[in-house]
C-alpha cells in the first residue's frame, strides 16, 4: 500500500548531513517526496512510497545520522498523492 507522511524532526539535526543521508536513503527506498531545514533548526520532509519503506525513512529519522541529536519526530499521515517523481533535497 502507498502511502504518505509529512514529518518534522527537532533536535540538532542541522549540520550533521541530516538532509543528505535521508536522500540517499530514499533512494535506496525508493520514497519520492523532498526533505529541507527550517529556519527554526528543525528539518522539514514529505515521504511517498510504499509503506514498509516509508516507515524505514520514519525509523531512520527518530536516530539521524551521525552527530545528530534527535529530540523528536511529529508525523502527520496525509493522502497519498503521487505527485512526485524522485526526492529531492530543498
Amino acid at each position: 500500500m502507498k502511502v504518505r507522511a509529512h514529518v518534522i524532526v527537532s533536535g540538532k539535526v542541522q549540520g550533521v548531513f541530516f538532509r543528505a543521508e535521508t536522500k540517499r536513503r530514499a533512494d535506496v527506498h525508493e520514497v519520492f517526496g523532498w526533505v529541507r531545514n527550517l529556519p527554526n533548526g528543525c528539518v522539514e520532509a514529505v515521504f511517498e512510497g510504499e509503506e514498509d519503506s516509508v516507515n524505514a525513512l520514519l525509523k531512520f529519522c527518530r536516530r539521524g545520522p551521525p552527530g545528530a541529536v534527535v529530540d523528536d519526530v511529529k508525523i502527520a499521515w496525509e493522502k497519498y498523492t503521487g505527485e512526485f517523481v524522485d526526492f529531492k533535497v530543498k
